[in-house]
């Protein structure tokens, strides 16, 4: 027994001095305190321990002297991604700052220093969209460039300074300019594989055009003016000269041989002004009719010849990317310039005794149209090129939402609805046939809902359009057949008035509508 005990206390004395010895060999073996190095991360993967972050950083800069002779800069960074972080270390399996270099160079593109322009929608399905710059002078300087192109520099720096001229009897002001979207600047490291501006007239020409618009230049020949080329190019006078700033009106005299840019715009930022605007405006004169017994239905005369009115008319009107939203507000009557002169027609109509049938074609009345609108009004778009198609009709706006819409001309409605035959673009619309041949098209009608409901390119259903009239109903002209809205592709209260020389969109001839009133 005495033995045995002999034997366990000598295998726990052997296993202890094991221990001990283990102990002793570890601390011998290990430092006494831990190594400070860097442990070096790409895209969250560990790719090396290193003992300098400076030496790496050196090294980035002299290799990498290309992108500085670029750029001129004088520094190049790591690429994004990359990230360096301090750490006691007790791991002697070290990399070298040329090791983790060549890991990086062969996988990622390095970066500078610069400024990140983010441009945010409201429209959520519009993708943010990034600008980069070396210096935010050169993207602000653009900026200014942009809204020159728009407004003028003049008139740019005369609403900036505050010393625009008071309005003394018609004219108009800038009231307020601003971009519909949000956008925000900050310093930032920009990989030199984005496109980075560091030319004022390069990124303008990319603000006004875009980056993937197809500049097209035409070159002047003998008999061109501003309008020609403008209509040859489906273009309207205001969008050409907007492509071309050192053109400055339509009475422009042109060179032949001159260079001019006839690219349809595409601006990467939503450029808005408001107006404040006086101007005279014609008012059209309507025809009045006597009927007088004695006279045969064939009699017609004119006893009082129609003069136009004019209105000195106040408003308020937003300018967006050059163009003008289709609705005007706050339209006012200032002061009446000329009072308006209906014409007056007497027509028989005492009918003769005759078994002959009646012959002949229907009359063009061409002059006995009647505005389709109340007064005041304004028009916000005429028959013309714009935005790359034809608008096939004129805009009025002014007189306010759900205010009443009239018949030009007898005739029978052939479309009441939503759609139809004009297009969803059109939204609620009516479609008379009149009996002399000719169409006519009133868009944008009202809903039922409320305006704030009544967004482009929304589907409603015939029931849902607020309509007076019915399809196949007869109607007189002056009678109203439906109220001003903003549906379908509308950027604004208005109702597209349009005329055509048979049946629209199926053979029929768009028409400028104001000559039925010239």
């Amino acid at each position: 027994m005495h033995k045995i005990k002999s034997i366990i206390l000598s295998t726990i004395f052997t296993i202890l001095l094991g221990l001990l010895l283990g102990i002793n060999y570890y601390y011998e073996e290990t430092p006494e305190t831990p190594n400070n190095l860097y442990q070096v991360y790409l895209d969250g993967e560990k790719i090396g321990i290193i003992n300098s972050k400076d030496e790496l950083y050196n090294l980035i800069n002299e290799e990498q002297a290309e992108i500085k002779d670029e750029y001129k800069v004088n520094q190049v960074y790591p690429p994004k991604g990359f990230q360096i972080i301090r750490k006691s270390t007790y791991d002697e399996n070290l990399s070298t700052a040329r090791d983790v270099y060549d890991y990086i160079k062969d996988r990622k593109t390095f970066t500078i220093k610069g400024y990140t322009i983010t441009i945010k929608s409201d429209d959520e399905e519009e993708p943010t969209k990034y600008i980069y710059v070396l210096d935010r002078a050169v993207f602000e300087e653009a900026i200014k460039n942009l809204a020159k192109t728009f407004v003028t520099e003049d008139r740019y720096e005369q609403y900036i300074e505050g010393t625009q001229s008071e309005i003394s009897d018609t004219g108009y002001i800038i009231e307020r300019m601003l971009f519909e979207e949000e956008v925000s600047i900050k310093e930032s490291y920009i990989s030199v594989d984005e496109k980075i501006y560091t030319d004022v007239a390069e990124l303008t020409k990319y603000l006004l055009f875009g980056e993937n618009n197809d500049i097209k230049e035409y070159t002047v020949v003998q008999g061109d003016t501003i309008e020609k080329i403008a209509e040859n190019n489906k273009l309207n006078t205001s969008e050409l000269l907007l492509a071309n700033q050192n053109i400055k009106s339509v009475d422009t005299l042109l060179a032949i041989g001159q260079k001019l840019n006839v690219s349809l715009i595409n601006p990467v930022l939503t450029f808005i002004y408001e107006e404040y605007i006086v101007e005279d405006i014609e008012q059209q004169f309507q025809t009045e009719y006597k009927e007088d017994n004695t006279k045969y239905t064939d009699y017609s005369k004119t006893i009082q010849e129609g003069v136009n009115g004019i209105s000195r008319i106040s408003s308020r009107a937003q300018f967006i990317n050059g163009e003008e939203n289709q609705q005007r507000t706050d339209v006012k009557t200032e002061q009446v310039i000329r009072n308006v002169k209906n014409r007056v027609i007497v027509k028989g109509t005492k009918k003769r005794q005759s078994s002959s049938p009646i012959t002949g074609k229907p009359l063009d009345l061409g002059g006995e149209w009647y505005w389709p609108t109340n007064h005041p009004y304004v028009i916000t778009s005429r028959f013309q090129w714009r935005w790359g198609s034809f608008h096939e009709g004129i805009d009025i706006s002014g007189t306010g939402y759900k205010s009443p819409i009239y018949a030009a001309l007898d005739g029978v409605v052939i479309q009441a609805g939503y759609g139809g035959i004009a297009g969803n673009a059109s939204g609620c619309n009516v479609i008379i046939q009149h009996d002399n041949g000719y169409y006519t098209l009133y868009g944008h009608m009202a809903t039922i809902y409320s305006k704030s409901r009544e967004r482009s390119y929304k589907r409603y259903s015939s029931s849902e359009c607020d309509m007076i009239v019915k399809v196949g109903q007869r109607v007189k002209r002056g009678q109203q057949i439906g109220k001003m809205g903003k549906t379908g592709t509308a950027t604004g209260v208005h109702v597209h008035f349009g005329l055509f020389n048979g049946r629209p969109y199926y053979g029929g001839k768009a028409i400028n509508p104001m000559r039925l009133w010239q």
